[in-house]
């Protein structure tokens, strides 16, 4: 198993996740320069609000480092997974559009409610004729919390370019298995995988609701820190879905130093490949 690693922006988010702390150039370049293949694009580096101009200036940055941007995620509210996430599959056009721009055929996308199914079908439709895929992370106050519903939201949509991004931290928090056994059930509609590490605690200092288990408490722990993800379990359910796609460091970090973004990327970098080995 060998997966394409790619780096998201999310680790220089501004806690607002609309803005960066550091120029995306910089952040384009310590990825290249620490051996990623990719970056993950989000609305706060460059999305639906942002310019054509401004993003065919990062394209060009991208293409320069000998870079590709492996998904694109157009809108601030697909991140911050608020009641006006759906939103932009009623209006898909922009975010395909950003997509194109950056060379993209891959958009990250939200959904909260079964209501949101047509739009996402019709707006899987429209993907469907620039060559474009959509995909919905396993995320808590979602429609993609839970292994079942995943695969049920899944069936209804039916549309061969929409699928899922794997994220083991938002399965755990909402108590559901994150291994080989789920990997294996989820592999036909993998399109992506994230990772970020989350430790379970009742008096956790940070807090997320879930649809399925209520508010769940946790910290967050670095990506190569034990006690959180079990990441021997999601690197052996990956070699077991032989899965070599793109792998991406999703972790919010809220880095605003050059050297401290390349020091955790040159670090995450080295733990993804020993974990695949």
């Amino acid at each position: 198993m060998t997966m394409r690693l790619s780096l998201s922006v999310r680790i220089v988010e501004a806690p607002c996740k609309t803005k960066l702390n550091l120029p995306f150039e910089d952040l384009a370049a310590l990825a290249a320069d620490s051996g990623y293949e990719a970056i993950c694009m989000r609305a706060s580096a460059g999305g639906v609000l942002t310019s054509e101009t401004e993003l065919q200036k990062m394209r060009g940055i991208v293409d320069q480092l000998g870079l590709t941007v492996s998904m694109v995620t157009a809108d601030s509210d697909v991140p911050l997974n608020n009641e006006n996430g759906p939103d932009s599959l009623c209006n898909i056009g922009p975010s395909l559009d950003v997509a194109g721009i950056l060379g993209c055929d891959l958009i990250r996308i939200c959904m909260k409610t079964p209501a949101d199914i047509p739009f996402a079908q019709q707006a899987a439709d429209l993907a469907a004729e620039r060559n474009i895929r959509l995909a919905h992370q396993c995320h808590t106050t979602s429609l993609f919390e839970q292994v079942d519903g995943i695969l049920g939201v899944l069936a209804e949509i039916d549309r061969p370019n929409f699928g899922i991004i794997y994220e083991p931290a938002n399965l755990m928090l909402c108590g559901e298995d994150y291994g080989a056994e789920t990997l294996m059930r989820l592999k036909p509609h993998i399109m992506n995988a994230y990772v970020q590490n989350h430790r379970l605690d009742s008096n956790g200092a940070d807090c997320l609701p879930t649809f399925c288990r209520g508010d769940v408490r946790f910290d967050h722990l670095v990506v190569w820190e034990s006690g959180g993800v079990d990441m021997e379990s999601m690197f052996d359910g990956l070699r077991q879905i032989d899965y070599s796609g793109f792998f991406t460091i999703h972790q919010a970090q809220g880095i605003r130093t050059v050297d401290e973004a390349r020091s955790f990327a040159v670090r995450c970098a080295e733990f993804v490949r020993a974990g695949e080995k």
